[in-house]
C-alpha cells in the first residue's frame, strides 16, 4: 500500500535526522555545550514513535479508506512539514539536535526560517502530526499525538526559550550563526 511506504519513509528518514543530530551533538559537546530538559527527551522519542506506529496500525485495524479530499492535502502538508524541517536543520547546521544543547557563547541564529519565527521546526512537527496520520483518514492517531504534542511542546518550548535566554544579549538583529 503506497501510504505504508510513505510512513516507512517518514521513519527512514528520522533515522536520518538521528544521524545528523549524533553527529550535531558530538560538534556542539566538543565546544562546551550544556544539554537542557533531559528529562523530556525519552517521552518525545515516544511519542514521536507511537505516531508513526498510529499511522501503521489505525487505518489496518480501523479499516479506514483513502479519501483523496483529505489525503491529498494531507500529503501536501505532510511533504511541506519535511522541507520546513530540513531547511530548519540546513540553515542551524551543526547547531541543529534532537535534543537541547547549547554552546555558549554562540548568538542566536536569525536568518532561513528563524527570520520569521522563533521555533520553525516545532510548526513543521506540528502541522506532520496532524497531517502525515490524515493522508489516510487516521483521525484518532492525528488528534491523539496532536494533543499530547501541545502538552510536550509546552515543555520544550519553555526549555529552549530558558536554556536560550543568555544568548540573547549575544545576538544583534539580522546575526546569524
Amino acid at each position: 500500500m503506497p501510504y505504508t511506504v510513505l510512513v516507512l519513509l517518514v521513519v527512514a528518514e528520522r533515522f536520518v535526522e538521528l544521524a545528523v543530530a549524533r553527529r550535531n551533538g558530538a560538534w556542539s559537546r566538543a565546544r562546551g555545550a550544556r544539554e537542557y530538559g533531559a528529562g523530556h527527551y525519552p517521552v518525545m522519542v515516544a511519542l514521536h514513535a507511537a505516531l508513526l506506529l498510529g499511522c501503521l496500525v489505525e487505518p489496518w485495524a480501523a479499516d479506514r479508506p483513502f479519501l483523496p479530499l483529505l489525503g491529498w492535502p494531507a500529503l501536501a502538508l505532510t511533504l511541506a512539514a519535511q522541507a520546513l524541517r530540513w531547511w530548519c536543520i540546513g540553515t542551524l547546521g551543526p547547531r541543529w539536535h534532537t535534543r537541547v544543547l547549547i554552546v555558549p557563547e554562540l548568538p542566536l541564529v536569525a536568518s532561513g526560517p528563524y527570520r520569521r519565527f522563533r521555533h520553525p521546526n516545532y510548526v513543521a512537527v506540528v502541522v506532520e502530526g496532524a497531517a502525515l496520520p490524515l493522508v489516510h483518514t487516521a483521525w484518532l492517531t492525528a488528534l491523539g499525538f496532536s494533543l499530547l504534542n501541545a502538552a510536550l511542546l509546552t515543555v520544550r518550548v519553555r526549555c529552549e526559550d530558558t536554556a536560550l535566554a543568555p544568548s540573547h544579549a549575544l545576538s544583534s538583529p539580522g546575526a546569524a550563526s
